[in-house]
């Protein structure tokens, strides 16, 4: 019998990317022969931490992906969801279908739209959870990031960070159920919450939880804009070249 704590991985697919300029969410365009959002599903279907994945999808498509789920054979996925109309929302959602799980097994909340993240990368956070309450994926940044300012011309750069300081997130996000079930309590009740991603919604509502850094890869791209399909296209290409 099992006696560490579930694992419940969900796959966030609430927005329909409107930069991509296509008429379907760019979560179901093709990669390599099948939809984005099955590349991501399979990663964690291939990670024998993951017990269960559940998926949020844009309303409108939820029989696409359930097609997609039942033809991939996909035995870990218990639910497919609609997702909201922000992250916030759709990462609301997801903890919604989470209930009836214990506060101590864990959640790792993934952008459907990055389709290449590893299983490692899956395995790395569900170990880095054993000694926090929270972990976020993230890379160096190689290129200088700087802080603009409005002026008369457009912007200018009002600082300049060190970059050894400087990390470029990705996902999965992980979380003991128990922290992020009491961060977006507190997010719900404030009506000034603007949230891009869960880790930050930890930061700002439970400042004293250390937020831990897995590194991530990359590869771990995330689909977003126009030509980004075929980025990923020849990332997934040299990896079936190598054997990764």
């Amino acid at each position: 019998m099992p006696t560490g704590p579930r694992v419940i991985a969900a796959v966030l697919a609430g927005g329909v990317g409107a930069r991509m300029g296509a008429d379907t969410p760019k979560q179901l365009l093709p990669l390599e022969g099948r939809p984005i959002i099955e590349h991501s599903i399979a990663a964690f279907e291939a990670c024998p931490e993951v017990n269960e994945i559940v998926v949020l999808m844009v309303a409108e498509y939820l029989g696409r992906v359930e097609d997609i789920v039942a033809k991939a054979g996909f035995t870990k996925v218990s639910a497919v969801l609609p997702g909201g109309g922000t992250r916030t929302d759709t990462s609301r959602a997801a903890l919604s279908a989470m209930a009836s799980a214990d506060d101590g097994d864990l959640a790792l909340l993934h952008d459907a739209a990055r389709p290449l993240v590893r299983p490692r990368t899956v395995a790395a956070c569900v170990s880095a959870l054993d000694s926090a309450g929270a972990v976020g994926v993230a890379v160096p940044s190689a290129d200088t990031v700087v802080r603009v300012v409005p002026s008369r011309g457009g912007e200018a750069i009002a600082d300049v960070p060190p970059r050894a300081e400087l990390r470029r997130m990705q996902t999965p996000q992980g979380f003991r159920l128990g922290v992020l079930r009491r961060a977006y309590e507190l997010a719900t009740a404030d009506p000034a919450l603007v949230a891009t991603d869960d880790c930050g919604v930890v930061l700002r509502y439970l400042p004293d939880e250390e937020v831990r850094i897995v590194r991530g890869d990359e590869s771990n791209i995330k689909v977003t804009n126009p030509g980004d399909v075929e980025v990923a296209a020849t990332l997934l290409r040299g990896r079936a070249g190598a054997g990764a």
